[in-house]
């Protein structure tokens, strides 16, 4: 069966080519810049850009909208599709509904749970992809092309994968920028992230082992408020960051807190 990709953004840089060596063959990337289009109809086997959302004679039968959440509904709106196409989108957050505006009734969600960057290679098989569809036929072909890339697949609701999305949000993202300041802080004062590494390693590794919940340590967590004070103080220069410090100690405090009584 093949597909094609609107979008050639963070996303579909992976996931077309991770299709592309399945049954589910990538003909086509569209995209506003056609020169990303191009770059990526180059990694894979028989695709070629596109410049118009006129796809009413491709020779595709599902098109994959991968562009930021801002631009879904808009594309679905305005794209032209063959008959009895299916029309999916890879959004965490934005609702089957969104799709509604297309011209296919065939509609769903191809939700791979996992962050994305161009040049750092996955394992699509340890990727859990989630599918949403209230048409059984068009489940029955999303979750068979998800099979084809992943042995972790799922259906899912709109509301419980608007949970999911926030949840990840913390975990990854939250995260990631809890790093960048640590990063900052080590920079500031001449000290190697290297240093720390092998901590956040262990930090990661309990978490996943025995649960975030059963691996807290920390002043907060010990409720040591001279320490939690004296870090205070050291981030004073720095309101933005020391307002982070603050508010997130406290949720420590506040939790650890409650389950002591």
């Amino acid at each position: 069966m093949n597909v094609s990709f609107i979008g050639a953004g963070n996303v579909a840089w992976h996931l077309a080519p991770a299709l592309d060596n399945t049954d589910f063959s990538v003909r086509e990337i569209y995209s506003r810049n056609i020169h990303n289009a191009s770059a990526l109809t180059e990694k894979l086997y028989q695709a070629s850009p596109r410049a118009s959302l006129d796809f009413s004679q491709s020779p595709s039968r599902i098109f994959i909208i991968a562009t930021s959440d801002d631009a879904v509904q808009q594309i679905a709106s305005e794209i032209m599709l063959p008959e009895n196409a299916i029309l999916v989108h890879t959004s965490g957050s934005l609702p089957l509904s969104v799709l509604g505006y297309s011209s296919t009734p065939n509609i769903g969600v191809f939700y791979p749970l996992q962050t994305f960057t161009k040049n750092k290679r996955i394992d699509w098989k340890e990727i859990p992809l989630f599918i949403e569809s209230e048409n059984g036929d068009t489940e029955r072909v999303l979750i068979s092309m998800a099979k084809a890339v992943t042995k972790k697949v799922h259906r899912i609701s709109s509301g419980e994968r608007k949970a999911l999305h926030v949840a990840a949000v913390f975990a990854s993202n939250f995260t990631n920028h809890m790093l960048a300041l640590s990063k900052q802080i080590m920079s500031e004062h001449k000290l190697s992230f290297e240093h720390l590494k092998p901590l956040i390693t262990e930090t990661i590794t309990k978490a996943l082992a025995i649960g975030p919940e059963n691996s807290q340590t920390g002043p907060a967590k010990r409720g040591d408020l001279e320490t939690l004070d004296h870090h205070m103080e050291f981030l004073q220069d720095d309101e933005e960051v020391a307002e982070i410090y603050r508010v997130i100690s406290q949720s420590i405090v506040d939790r650890y807190s409650e389950d002591s009584v």
